[in-house]
């Protein structure tokens, strides 16, 4: 499960961001059963969920790609960039100070018992610094640190990184971690496992992620639970049917055009064939009884937050059933409120989500504060200063005289009384929209 998530010169986070999914102390009431799971090994409490706030351009969705930059960079590091190549990491640009200083992540996290801690420093050209330290017990044990081109490595309980380090088998755009799982280091291998468990979806653009529900959808055991999920949905769907048309039979009187784009898209993803989903509804006659089923196409005729959910479902079970860590950019986003919440209902429900999934998503849909789904250690905002820099906070920091569990949180977000929300004004400056008349009354 993931612990905590750190982000330091990155895009609009020029100081450290601290992401926690530690339960805070304050408040031991306030649905500890449904949203909290207990560690004993380390002692901790930690969240199953949480959700982000704030206005538009505020950090939350640059907070989440920091997430999937992280991910992609330790798995992928070693194997799909060459020597010379960019890392595409993005420092704070509207400071002289930090403008030309490398971007910072770290991660804290446990996995198979062992709790890890994991960080690096970049810049687009160069790892600075890099580091890695375990837990198995009680005392924290270096593993790895690495400055620059030196580095220190735990010769017993990091041996293969050891040698790859001895045998100059790290590029300086590459990091240790990745290097080292190539080479079959058991450590390096169980943090890039942790890694692959997390997963980062886009909420705006499910074409991502949709083959891999369309997928799950010819398992008929695994169908069964896509449809399941999809009737709690109260979507009208009766069954799914996935339809394959190979590439070589595309109808004959196809425009060339259109034919030509559709294999060039299938072809870069590597596959042969063109997918749809055909979805099942009743039909009724003039009597409004059932006389059997109709077919539509989820990509031509069902609507966009049908097509949105049905992309999620996969990724959704795939995540509970593992016990994996899943971070979405705009959850909300084409789905009603209430869909909303029983997703996030999903993650922290005890009956539901035994492997203890985590759920971190960001969203303006302010439904949600009021919907008894979170506590206060839950529910985080991004709020931008007058230089541009995010800031990222808990309800929880603020002192208890101040947030009150019992608190009308959304009215009180709204308010502005909690900050990340817009100061819109009243778009005076925007009186060249008036007609001369207009103007001229308002003169008067």
């Amino acid at each position: 499960m993931l612990l905590q998530f750190s982000l330091k010169n990155f895009r609009t986070f020029k100081d450290k961001a601290t992401l926690s999914l530690i339960a805070s102390n304050y408040d031991k009431d306030t649905r500890e059963h449904e949203n909290i799971v207990i560690n004993d090994n380390f002692g901790l409490r930690l969240l199953k969920s949480a959700v982000i706030y704030g206005a538009n351009a505020s950090g939350k969705s640059k907070l989440l790609d920091a997430f999937a930059f992280m991910r992609y960079f330790v798995i992928n590091s070693s194997k799909e960039s060459q020597k010379g190549e960019t890392i595409e990491v993005e420092p704070f640009k509207l400071s002289t100070q930090t403008e030309n200083e490398p971007s910072e992540f770290e991660i804290i996290f446990v996995h198979k018992n062992v709790l890890y801690r994991y960080g690096f420093e970049a810049t687009t050209d160069r790892i600075v610094s890099e580091w890695l330290y375990h837990k198995p017990k009680t005392k924290e044990i270096e593993l790895f640190y690495r400055e620059g081109s030196t580095f220190n490595t735990h010769e017993r309980s990091f041996t293969k990184g050891n040698t790859v380090v001895k045998e100059g088998l790290v590029r300086d755009n590459a990091l240790l971690i990745s290097v080292a799982a190539q080479f079959n280091e058991k450590t390096a291998i169980n943090v890039l496992d942790w890694f692959k468990r997390l997963k980062t979806l886009s909420g705006l653009n499910e074409s991502g992620y949709q083959g891999f529900s369309m997928g799950r959808t010819e398992d008929p055991d695994y169908k069964i639970k896509i449809l399941e999920f999809l009737k709690s949905a109260d979507l009208g769907i009766q069954d799914v049917e996935l339809q394959k048309l190979d590439i070589n039979s595309l109808p004959k009187g196809m425009p060339k055009e259109l034919k030509d784009k559709i294999i060039k898209e299938v072809r870069e993803e590597k596959q042969e064939y063109v997918s749809d989903v055909l979805t099942k509804h009743k039909k009724y006659n003039e009597d409004l009884k059932s006389v059997g089923n109709i077919s539509f196409s989820l990509d031509d005729d069902e609507s966009s937050g049908t097509r949105k959910f049905f992309a999620l479902t996969g990724p959704i079970l795939d995540v509970v059933e593992n016990g994996y860590t899943l971070v979405v950019d705009e959850l909300d986003s084409k789905l009603h409120p209430n869909l909303v919440c029983k997703i996030v209902s999903l993650f922290n429900s005890k009956e539901f989500n035994k492997k203890n999934a985590q759920l971190i998503f960001n969203t303006h849909d302010t439904n949600l504060l009021s919907s008894g789904l979170f506590r206060r250690d839950q529910i985080w905002f991004t709020n931008k200063n007058k230089y541009g820099e995010a800031k990222l906070y808990s309800l929880a920091d603020f002192k208890s005289d101040e947030v009150r569990k019992n608190d009308p949180f959304e009215d009180n977000y709204i308010k502005g009384k909690y900050g990340a929300v817009p100061f819109l004004g009243f778009f005076d400056n925007l009186k060249f929209l008036l007609t001369e008349n207009e103007n001229e009354g308002q003169k008067s």
